[in-house]
């Protein structure tokens, strides 16, 4: 009787750690769209910021704090670095947003709604030759870095 009781509980904990993985898995799938939506809401406020940049009635104040922004989130040294556990990612969390809000501040009204129009209408989900272009430049970048650290190695002029 004891193996029977044993077995029954040992169901009981399988059948109930199987509905919470259940339950977490149901509540990760309603939490993928709202992901998607808001990474495509990001998607489409970075590119309004870029065509913002480009567009000759925003400040120049802006304009340097927008390179400072990229060049912040693109260069490899952070102010505390990301090896760090938790913190190491935190100044990416909060310096990046709050100078992207800072830049769609000090963006005149008009500029950015214009902006955000032009954006809304742009598509991210056709493949552009942008993407081609891109991914070209990156691929060359790096060829001609490791180019260059060959020669670096074997000293050739």
């Amino acid at each position: 009787m004891v193996v029977g009781r044993a077995a029954t509980a040992a169901d009981a904990v399988s059948r109930h750690s199987s509905f919470d993985q259940q339950r977490d898995l149901q509540s990760d799938m309603k939490l993928l769209p709202k992901l998607r939506e808001q990474a495509s809401r990001l998607k489409r406020e970075l590119h309004a910021l870029w065509l913002a940049y480009s567009d000759p009635r925003t400040p120049r104040s802006a304009r340097l704090l927008i390179v400072c922004i990229i060049a912040y989130a693109l260069s490899p040294i952070d102010l505390i670095p990301d090896p760090i556990p938790i913190i190491g990612h935190l100044d990416d969390l909060i310096l990046l947003p709050l100078g992207i809000a800072l830049a769609i501040r000090i963006i005149p009204d008009s500029v950015m709604a214009d902006c955000r129009e032009r954006a809304r209408q742009t598509s991210f989900d056709k493949p552009s030759q942008w993407k081609w272009i891109g991914a070209a430049f990156v691929v060359i970048v790096w060829l001609l870095i490791a180019i260059w650290i060959r020669r670096s190695i074997h000293h050739e002029p």
